[in-house]
């Protein structure tokens, strides 16, 4: 492995906080951190430094010879650090002013400023991580919710990186048989090859397919699942918003048209997101302003994972409720039947009987009573959410979680390569087109932890990452 510049960079949040901590990585990492790193006594000692130790000092400006901080100090030896190389920690007060001064210096002395995510794409050219847990690293960091935490923590400890190399030494078996075969037909009989080899394919490209299937609930784990209110004015919608973020984050009143904008926020419950919009409600209006934001209601709706429509059920309904359900009738849809703690005009039936053109695949709307005005039914609500999208159960920790558009990608190139030899089989073709596809496959599934992935994906997969990481 060539020898990397030395880079360094504040590992920890830009903001006033009890600790900072600047990292150093690269061949001359001790050289630098020992110039800037002094013990009680006034000596260097980070050249000499035992490798993961915690050192006791202060930072001193070797110029100057004046301190510019009480520091703790450790010397990571290569390999064992996070990137593969010498490493040094400084840890010092997290005053942004003192961290940065640290960080001057360390560049003055011969560092270079960190890319973001340099000291994780060294880790994984140094081959101490794949790239799907390089990738797991940034998820673990930007999770939203206690299930995309466990599924980044998950994809971390190896879980999916574990998953693809078993798949790829299946498939690398078959290939090698087939190669050996071809190259020695007179010791390795290929006779009744086929039917077993097909038989493989089946049990792979059902691991795969499962492996697929389960992405677009990652997408929801880790993005939160993308949410609209909907319904018309003065039925609830903003007093529900309210209740779920728990706080009076939009405008209640009794005068129909008080939304007449998006509001959005992210709101967890339990441990998924909701990225909620409040739209205005939908009505025929003459109001250029509220038109508008009709519009804007009638364009989020078209696009969200589910449609919380909201209904006042002591209000017979119309025809702007038809119209909203015309817009809506073919999405997942939870029905908030508001107003529960006054008298009801419209029934569950009635609700129904709205939704009887609804496209026969998709499953009947979900219908709530709820009292926004009460907070009541939000407990009855989060449950409805989950047995929408995740039949009742948010995939564990110990379940491998499709998070990652790149790897549903890679998963769905070596599916359809399968598909491929299993169509030669079927057609009798000569077992020198099996290893073609087979090994197709085997190289897609290998880009999801970075073998045979270019460079320039790999610049753009780490220039994500945050600085210092």
């Amino acid at each position: 492995m060539e020898n990397y510049d030395t880079i360094a960079a504040i590992a920890t949040g830009m903001t006033d906080s009890g600790i900072g901590i600047i990292r150093i990585s690269g061949e001359n990492a001790v050289t630098v951190g020992n110039r800037l790193f002094r013990s009680p006594s006034g000596k260097k000692i980070l050249d000499s430094a035992q490798s993961h130790m915690l050192y006791y000092g202060y930072a001193v400006c070797e110029e100057s010879d004046k301190m510019i901080d009480e520091v703790m100090a450790v010397v990571l030896k290569a390999p064992r650090s996070y990137t593969g190389e010498d490493t040094v920690e400084i840890q010092c007060h997290g005053g942004v002013l003192v961290m940065r001064r640290l960080l001057d210096i360390i560049l003055k002395y011969g560092a270079r400023l960190a890319m973001p995510g340099e000291f994780t794409k060294r880790a994984f050219l140094h081959g101490r991580i794949d790239l799907s847990k390089a990738e797991a690293v940034m998820d673990l960091i930007s999770s939203q919710n206690e299930a995309a935490l466990a599924a980044s923590v998950n994809q971390l400890r190896g879980a999916l990186a574990d998953k693809i190399k078993n798949l790829r030494e299946e498939l690398i078996y078959e290939i090698a048989f087939i190669e050996s075969a071809l190259d020695d037909p007179e010791h390795m009989d290929l006779e009744g090859y086929p039917e077993k080899l097909l038989a493989k394919i089946m049990i792979l490209s059902n691991d795969i397919s499962g492996l697929i299937a389960g992405a677009e609930d990652g997408r929801l784990i880790k993005e939160g699942i993308n949410t609209v209110i909907v319904g018309k004015p003065n039925v609830g919608k903003s007093s529900f918003l309210n209740c779920l973020l728990g706080e009076d984050r939009a405008i209640v009143t009794e005068i129909a048209g008080t939304t007449r904008d998006i509001l959005q926020d992210t709101v967890r419950i339990g441990s998924i997101s909701l990225n909620i919009v409040d739209t205005a409600g939908i009505r025929e209006t003459a109001d250029r302003v509220e038109k508008i934001g009709v519009e804007k209601a009638r364009k989020y709706a078209k696009n969200a994972d589910l449609i919380v429509y909201v209904v006042d059920a002591s209000v017979a309904l119309d025809n702007d409720d038809k119209e909203i359900v015309s817009l809506i009738k073919n999405q997942n849809i939870i029905v908030l039947m508001n107003k529960n703690d006054l008298v009801s005009t419209v029934t569950e039936e009635d609700i129904r009987l709205l939704f009887q053109d609804r496209t026969e695949e998709k499953r009947p709307p979900v219908i709530l009573k709820i009292s926004a005005a009460l907070c009541e039914g939000m407990a009855e609500f989060e449950e409805a959410v989950k047995e929408l999208f995740f039949h009742g159960e948010i995939a564990s920790g110990n379940e491998v979680v499709i998070t990652n558009l790149r790897h549903k990608e890679a998963l769905q190139e070596s599916l359809d390569a399968l598909m491929l030899v299993r169509k030669s089989i079927e057609e009798g073709m000569p077992e020198d087109f099996y290893s073609i596809d087979l090994m197709n496959a085997y190289t897609a599934l290998g880009r999801i932890i970075g073998e045979a992935v270019e460079d320039d994906l790999v610049e753009e997969i780490f220039s994500k990452f945050c600085m210092g990481k």
